[in-house]
């Protein structure tokens, strides 16, 4: 490899971060700018008052994924961080009292599974060895591999059939399982990556054998610790990182990428650009100036978006010993409020949460004898629900709290000692997100793989996406995953 080769890659969350370190440690040159005065990008950090709150992902799947960036560098993962295991997986309750501890322990999971209805014991074995086979398929063979032609999705055809990958995660789970409860159990988690589990394909099953596999694990000092031992990793590598870099324009010459120039009339050259920016932004704004940039971004815009998410992050006095790391709270509807949630015009009455408690895992995130916490809720992004989040984030923020005080965290308002929010409008004016939209696009079979946005654009030979909206789309080993694979690309790329 010519060390003389220069990248530039445009954001630094965990999808930028992963691809440049894969870059830096090849032998190019890689300059990394980020928009904000902190890297991370969704996995920014708040401190206030002595409370650590991590803004984004909390939930990490595949250590794996990110032990490879380090080793692909020659270094050693736990110089830079250290990775603590989380049990249970997640505490699910339900408003009628009802809890199950998702561990990866398969006694207690059958001990549970078989308290809510017998015949489900079995059900999930087969639930269990499906997933098992759609890991293998859609993510260990298929996860970091460019789709760049359709030819690459017709490869992949047979095998996607043979998965019923048409069918959605709610269905194929409720072929197994009988239960609701169950039923909803195994099929939230494409609700982590801005999935519908009623719309999203059942390749997305795999993240269940994910978790099976690897377990959930949570850094010692939050997700942050992990953005900055990458970051860390980067630099020692040799890499140049600039922050408070806001890129104004990808500049082109000809069908080529030729650097970026930023907000400030700052310009950088290289011979390839990347981007982890929102990809409507990367085609419509960054590159607005080119025909090819003002045509995909219109043809993107067309396409069906995840939601949002609103998050509040609160810092209490006291430790709610009772709180497992992860807890989601299952509000009285399922089905009715995921359909609001992707489709609906307002803000449904009732919600169904997500509550992080980190310091039941590292107790360091918080004075002592404190907690820190954050609670999110999934809802509509900003092109289908014309909400006014000044005025109504607030009131959400209230009943959430109220809603949390009287379930959960008895005591919670007179515990309180700080507390901000993050609505659909700062998903759209921080992250430059689409429509406020959390994930990027949503991934439903007709939005995945060859029919993503590619990992390399088809028309300027040396630009690049990395992140949730490109291949194989977003949560952390996906925007890692697609690191993988773009950086494959660009290597061939520049060495030829």
């Amino acid at each position: 490899m010519n060390p003389t080769k220069t990248a530039v890659v445009v954001g630094a969350g965990f999808g930028g971060l992963a691809l440049a370190i894969r870059l830096q440690a090849s032998g190019v040159q890689t300059t990394l700018l980020e928009k904000r005065d902190k890297p991370g990008g969704r996995a920014y950090v708040y401190e206030d008052q002595g409370f650590t709150f991590d803004a984004g992902p909390t939930v990490i799947t595949d250590p794996s994924a990110i032990e490879e960036l380090f080793t692909v560098a020659g270094r050693n993962m736990a110089d830079y961080v250290e990775m603590l295991p989380v049990s249970p997986f997640y505490r699910l309750c339900w408003e009628d009292g009802h809890q199950f501890d998702y561990a990866n322990d398969q006694e207690a999971l059958d001990r549970q599974i078989h308290a809510r209805n017998p015949a489900d014991v079995q059900g999930y074995q087969r639930f269990l060895a499906y997933s098992k086979a759609v890991f293998e398929e859609g993510y260990l063979k298929l996860g970091a591999v460019p789709f760049l032609s359709f030819r690459d999705m017709i490869a992949a055809g047979p095998q996607l059939a043979r998965l019923q990958a048409w069918r959605s995660v709610y269905s194929m789970v409720s072929r197994f399982i009988e239960d609701e409860h169950l039923r909803q159990a195994f099929s939230f988690h494409s609700l982590l990556v801005g999935g519908n589990p009623f719309a999203t394909s059942s390749i997305y099953t795999l993240i269940h054998a994910l978790e099976r596999k690897w377990g959930v694990w949570f850094p010692r000092g939050g997700t942050g610790a992990l953005v900055k031992g990458l970051v860390k990793l980067f630099e020692d590598l040799g890499g140049r990182i600039e922050l408070n870099a806001n890129v104004a324009q990808i500049e082109t010459k000809d069908a080529r990428a030729t650097g970026v120039r930023l907000e400030d009339g700052r310009v950088f050259a290289a011979d390839t650009v990347a981007s982890n920016a929102d990809v409507v932004h990367t085609y419509a704004k960054l590159l607005g100036q080119h025909p090819r940039g003002a045509a995909e971004g219109g043809a993107l815009q067309k396409k069906r978006f995840s939601n949002s998410l609103f998050v509040l992050y609160f810092g209490l006095d006291h430790h709610h010993s009772q709180l497992q790391h992860h807890t989601v709270c299952f509000g009285p509807r399922y089905r009715g409020l995921i359909d609001e949630i992707f489709g609906g015009k307002t803000l449904s009455e009732d919600f169904s949460l997500y509550l992080h408690a980190p310091c039941v895992t590292d107790p360091s995130l918080a004075p002592p004898g404190c907690g820190s916490h954050y609670v999110l809720a999934p809802v509509p992004h900003l092109g289908n629900a014309d909400i006014d989040w000044d005025v109504e984030g607030p009131r959400y923020r209230d009943r959430i709290f109220q809603y949390l005080e009287e379930r959960y965290m008895p005591g919670l308002r007179s515990q309180l000692v700080t507390s901000r929010i993050f609505t659909p409008f700062d998903f759209r004016d921080q992250l430059n997100a689409h429509v406020g939209s959390a994930f990027s696009l949503e991934p439903i079979l007709t939005q995945s793989a060859w029919f993503r946005p590619h990992n390399r654009d088809a028309e300027l030979s040396n630009l690049y996406l990395v992140g949730a909206g490109t291949h194989p789309g977003a949560g952390v080993p996906g925007v890692i995953g697609s690191a993988k694979a773009t950086a494959g690309l660009m290597l061939e790329g520049v060495a030829t």
